[in-house]
Formats: structure tokens, C-alpha cells, sequence
């Protein structure tokens, strides 16, 4: 599989739009070049027609014209495939260019003969994430943006001897808990989940961030017994009434009430339950989303242990976006709220980075922290890792894989990691600090990870050199 990753500077800051995230492809798909292929194709010095040809392609890459029509790169972009990245940029009347990395390092740009067309690439360590500038003639700076450069898990990978599910557009729905409201979602049903047995089942927030892979991840790890079988739920965010069609995004997601538990459990369940046998046990059913989708994850399961108890929160708002009427009353008060109140029965991943935003709503890295610490002073079932990425779902991704197999311990059928091993009966949290690295801007910062278990360490060191937050096996 193969991510299409572009994140460049932007001015100012929306709180109520989604993050920007990952968008995947399907595995073996030919309708775009790969950075290896780049590379090797450059390595022949082409001239004349093969150089036009190639200056087109990387065009068309780039701009995701699929003609290669007017397709024009005024300013650089960046692609990352795993730990390879690739950028371009048109520069008319510029006799050089370079790509120059917070790090220090400096990456010459390569000139596609007969052409305007400057590329250049790159492999990372895995686990990298920083900032980067181009730079024209020595001196201009003719664009910047950021990457995060992680592997990609074999688990993404389709495989031909291993039953497929189906992903299944269902028909939208406008229902009683929003009324006036329009959701576009989707199901994916295993091909184990024959009818004789009711299924587990988990909810995906801002469903069409998830729909390019999970179906794939489900399949493996289901076909291997390191999850349940489980059905896959995709919920957009709301369409609202009226001729606009406002999106209700952050309505639904980052407010802290019952109102989108109550849409899952009395419109959403009970509709996948008219042509898929469900499990409604409490342990059977789990929940993820990222960024307000993670806040909203979270607060599903807060609202409603007795109907859903498991739950994954990337980048996860836990800041004051939802102020309400006092201006006070969004998803910062959930510390104190979990310190304050009896421990409830979730199980909980969060992930998180140090170059997650830091707006007039709250600095995301550090609410996320005083999750974790919540979550440890109350011993939830908790994991945190805690990398050094941006407000993307790439660490995520990364790791989910192994997200899933702590998540469905209890339910697996041969579970890697075993119940023995995350006994909630001894919390214990325990913090390491990997060395240092680099953040966006150069400084030295540490890399953490917090887990609870009984005696259990997630034992990865950290990001660097290479490394990614991952949970011990």
C-alpha cells in the first residue's frame, strides 16, 4: 500500500475542520509513479522526449491530474511513501534548488532535463518527523511544509491466502438524534462472519480517513486469530438541514454529552444488526477516531461503559474546542473529570506527538499527556504512545497493527498479547525517555511512552535512530 502524504504551510488556524491525514491507495495500483521508480528513471539522465515524458508524470503525481493537463507546481510538494519522500517544483529562471531539513541537512534538488522541474528525494530513518524548506539559488525560499516519515506495517498489505471481507456503502441516514441530519457511512463485514455466530463490532469516526485500509488490517489479523471477528463501522460527520449542508463535524464530535453515543447505539447499531448477527456485550464492542473524532471516541465510551469499553484516540482533541455557553466547558475538563470520578471499565489506546497544535483551544501534546496521567492516577486500562509527529494520523497508522492486538486481547483467538501480561489487577505506569531528537524547529526534546500493565514496559526506545513508538510483544 502506498500513502499519498502533502502537508504544507497554510495561514491561520481552523479549529472545526478535520486534520489532514493520510490518503491511501490501493495496494499495486499503477496510476502513479513510485518514489523508487522516480529515482531509477532519473538515474538515466533523461533528455529530450524521455525527459518531457518523465517532467509530465511527476506532474501529474503531484497535482493528481489524472490528464496531466495545466497541471503546475508554483510551489514544492512533498510525497511520502513509508520512509521514502519525494518532492518537486516548477522554478522558472532558477539555476539551483535544494531541499534543506531541520536537522541541518541540505538535499540537492535534480533538474528534469529541457524542463522547469526541480526534484529531489530522500530515505528516513522510521520515525522521523521534522520540518523542511525549499530553497532556490542559495538564498529564496520558495515553499516549506512538514513530513513524518513511518514504515508501513505488512499487515496493510492485501493477501491471497486470506479470506476478504466487504466494504458496504449503506444507505444514508437521517434519523431521530440529529434531526435534519444526513450521514454517509459505510460497513465492512468480514467473510468469517457466517451468520452462526454474532460478531464483535467497531466504530470508526470521520469514517473515510479508515475505509482505504482497515479493511485489509481487519483481514489479517482476523484471519491470523490476533482479533476478534469483528464488523466495521464507518460514520462520516453529519450533512446538516437546510441548503448549505454544513458539515457537523465538530457539533457532534467535541461537545462532551451523550448525544453521539445515543446516535451509534439506538440508530446505527441496531441498523447494521438487520443483515449482520452483532454481539451486544459491552467487551465486544470498541470505538477509534482522530483528532475531535478521538475526543468523541472517547467520550462515547465515557458516556456509555455499560454499552462499549474499548476505544483508540489518535491526536485526540482533548482541548477546549466546544466551549459551550461559559467558554469553559470543552474536552480540557476531561482530566479532572476522570480524576474526580470513579474508575469506569474502558480499556483505552492514545497516541499522540510533540508537533501536535498548539492553538487558542490548547496545546494538544500536553492535553494528551494529562490524559495519560489521569488515566494512570484512576488505573485505567490505558496505553499511551507518544512520538514526535504532527497533527496527521501517519504514527497512528504505524502502529495500529499492534493498537489492535492489545485492544482485542480479551477477545482474540490467539492473542499475542496476553491478558497475563496486561493484568489491570497491578497498574503500574512506567515512562522512558529514548534520548533525544529533534523536533521541527531543531531543539533537543525527549520522546516518551507511558503504559499501564503489570510490570509491562512498551520496550521501543524511541524514534531515533529509526525508531517508532510500538508496543512490546
Amino acid at each position: 500500500m502506498r500513502s499519498r502524504h502533502r502537508i504544507g504551510r497554510r495561514a491561520g488556524t481552523v479549529l472545526l475542520l478535520p486534520a489532514v491525514f493520510t490518503l491511501a491507495t490501493a495496494a499495486g495500483a499503477n496510476d502513479r509513479l513510485l518514489i523508487r521508480e522516480l529515482r531509477e528513471r532519473l538515474a538515466t539522465h533523461p533528455s529530450g522526449d524521455e525527459a518531457l515524458v518523465l517532467a509530465a508524470d511527476v506532474r501529474r503525481w503531484f497535482v493528481e491530474d489524472p490528464r496531466g493537463r495545466g497541471a503546475t507546481l508554483d510551489r514544492p510538494a512533498v510525497e511520502v511513501q513509508g520512509i521514502e519522500a519525494a518532492w518537486a517544483v516548477e522554478a522558472a529562471g532558477v539555476h539551483s534548488a535544494s531541499i534543506r531539513l531541520a536537522d541541518g541537512r541540505s538535499l540537492p534538488m535534480i533538474r528534469v532535463s529541457g524542463t522547469s522541474l526541480f526534484v529531489a528525494m530522500n530515505t528516513f530513518l522510521d520515525g522521523t518527523a521534522l520540518r523542511w524548506s525549499c530553497v532556490a539559488d542559495g538564498g529564496k525560499v520558495l515553499g516549506d511544509g512538514r513530513l513524518e516519515a513511518f514504515r508501513e506495517p505488512p499487515e496493510y498489505t492485501p493477501r491471497p491466502d486470506r479470506p476478504h471481507g466487504k466494504l458496504i456503502r449503506m444507505p444514508d441516514r437521517t434519523g431521530a438524534t440529529y434531526p435534519g441530519t444526513r450521514h454517509i457511512w459505510w460497513t465492512y463485514v468480514p467473510a468469517q462472519c457466517n451468520g452462526e455466530k454474532p460478531a464483535c463490532v467497531m466504530a470508526f469516526l470521520d469514517g473515510p480517513q479508515f475505509t482505504p485500509f482497515i479493511p485489509t488490517l481487519f483481514d489479517n489479523l482476523i484471519a491470523n486469530g490476533e482479533m476478534p471477528v469483528t464488523v466495521g463501522i464507518f460514520i462520516s460527520p453529519g450533512i446538516g438541514p437546510g441548503g448549505e449542508g454544513l458539515i457537523q463535524r465538530s457539533f457532534e464530535y467535541d461537545r462532551l454529552n451523550d448525544q453521539y453515543a445515543r446516535f451509534l447505539l439506538e440508530e446505527i447499531l441496531p441498523a447494521v444488526e438487520e443483515t449482520v448477527r452483532l454481539r451486544r456485550d459491552p467487551e465486544a464492542r470498541a470505538i477509534a477516531g482522530m483528532s475531535s473524532g478521538g475526543i468523541a471516541a472517547w467520550t462515547v465510551a465515557w458516556q456509555r461503559p455499560d454499552a462499549l469499553r474499548k476505544v483508540v484516540s489518535w491526536i485526540g482533541s482533548f482541548t477546549n474546542i466546544a466551549g459551550g455557553p461559559t467558554g469553559l466547558e470543552g474536552g480540557h475538563n476531561y482530566e479532572a473529570l476522570i480524576r474526580r470520578s470513579p474508575r469506569k471499565p474502558i480499556r483505552v489506546f492514545l497516541q499522540d506527538g510533540a508537533g501536535d497544535l498548539d492553538n487558542e483551544a490548547g496545546n494538544w501534546p500536553l492535553a494528551n499527556q494529562q490524559m495519560a496521567r489521569a488515566l494512570a492516577f484512576r488505573e485505567y486500562d490505558y496505553q499511551f504512545v507518544f512520538g514526535p509527529g504532527f497533527h496527521s494520523d501517519r504514527h497512528g497508522r504505524s502502529i495500529l497493527p499492534d493498537t489492535l492486538r492489545w485492544l482485542w486481547r480479551d477477545q482474540a483467538p490467539s492473542p499475542r498479547v496476553s491478558e497475563a501480561d496486561s493484568s489491570t489487577r497491578t497498574p503500574q505506569v512506567d515512562v522512558e525517555t529514548g534520548g533525544h531528537y529533534p523536533d521541527e524547529h531543531g531543539k533537543d526534546v525527549n520522546w516518551a511512552i507511558q503504559c499501564k500493565g503489570a510490570g509491562r514496559r512498551i520496550t521501543h526506545p524511541g524514534p531515533g535512530p529509526g525508531r517508532r513508538g510500538m508496543i512490546a510483544q
